[in-house]
């Protein structure tokens, strides 16, 4: 093997280690704690700090984060309250995290405070105890206020009445339990009359289209379970959806590799496409890669602005890994 190669490889597998990420962090413990976060302004691009719009997205901010509790990070997904002041994510190390939302004088995001940090719990009301059981992916906000959360490796849907509550497990269809071990339902919403909508991260059963399914509440916890594709593009999968307020969905999919690093499309599609036995096919909103502002984001959330606009917010997942970040964007939906 060549110098030069041989360099190469070695860079690459420390780089395949470090993405592995540091040991996991225990559980937070019983008892929510109030944490500390930094936030660090960033530009939408590195190399063109002036730069105000990519795709159908205008930039409201950015920040880089970090906490001060070792259990800060693996946010996988991300909800903002309506009046855009407190955000609320889970992470897939069994955590929940809340925080009020700082703006600067132009509406943009600044950074977060006021926060507290606490465990998810198990049927047992006991701290999800490790990786397997804590894998934390999806999250949506019922009607009622109750909360839904999608677990990976062991697969599941459990609803919290709050996230600091014990939780009921939710009925699922057979075909819930087939999807990859470390490929299951990160993307997660729930509807006005409290449809439940969910699509896999890696599960076909037909070649370029992902599995989903919309769950009827029939009451008492009973679910009548639908299924639907979601047209993959190649090294893409999706990883968090949400409504926007016409109806209709975005949401965001995710490709990695070590020559081409994260890339990021933001995507939408109509109400209309979504209906039991239909095939979704998605449109791009924007495309974000290096050296834009991106990360492994796996949460988005819609909320409405002050001027009436649309807002999109992206979150990340950095894995506890030293070369990854919390970030936190903020975007305008071109009109």
């Amino acid at each position: 093997m060549r110098p030069a190669l041989r360099s190469f490889v070695g860079f690459c597998l420390l780089v395949a280690a470090a993405c592995a990420g540091a040991p996991p962090p225990s559980p937070v413990g019983a008892q929510p704690l109030d944490l500390t976060i930094r936030s660090e302004p960033l530009p939408l691009k590195l190399d063109e700090p002036g730069l105000r719009k990519i795709g159908k997205l205008i930039w409201r901010g950015s920040v880089s984060m970090t906490g001060s509790s070792p259990n800060f990070g693996g946010w996988s997904d991300l909800h903002i309250s309506p009046d855009g002041r407190t955000l609320t994510t889970i992470s897939d190390l069994g955590s929940w995290l809340t925080a009020t939302i700082d703006y600067d004088s132009a509406g943009n995001i600044a950074g977060l405070n006021h926060a507290r940090i606490g465990s998810l719990r198990g049927l047992d009301g006991k701290p999800l105890p490790n990786k397997v059981e804590a894998d934390a992916e999806g999250m949506a906000h019922m009607p009622d206020g109750s909360w839904l959360v999608s677990f990976e490796r062991h697969h599941r849907i459990w609803r919290y009445p709050t996230l600091d509550g014990v939780p009921t497990p939710i009925d699922l269809p057979e075909s819930f339990a087939r999807q990859p071990e470390n490929g299951g339902v990160e993307t997660m919403t729930v509807l006005p009359d409290n449809r439940i909508v969910a699509i896999s991260e890696d599960y076909s059963v037909a070649a370029g289209l992902l599995v989903g399914w919309i769950g009827q509440p029939g009451g008492e916890g009973h679910y009548a379970w639908q299924s639907f594709q979601y047209t993959k593009t190649p090294d893409f999968n999706p990883t968090s959806l949400a409504q926007l307020p016409d109806g209709g969905f975005v949401m965001l999919e995710r490709a990695f590799d070590m020559m081409r690093g994260v890339r990021i499309r933001v995507m939408r599609f109509e109400a209309d496409e979504l209906q039991p036995g239909g095939t979704i096919h998605a449109r791009e909103l924007a495309r974000l890669a290096s050296p834009a502002a991106v990360d492994n984001l796996e949460g988005i959330a819609v909320t409405t602005g002050p001027r009436g606009e649309t807002l999109l917010w992206l979150m990340s997942d950095d894995n506890f890994n030293p070369l990854q970040r919390n970030l936190l964007l903020l975007f305008e939906l071109e009109k």
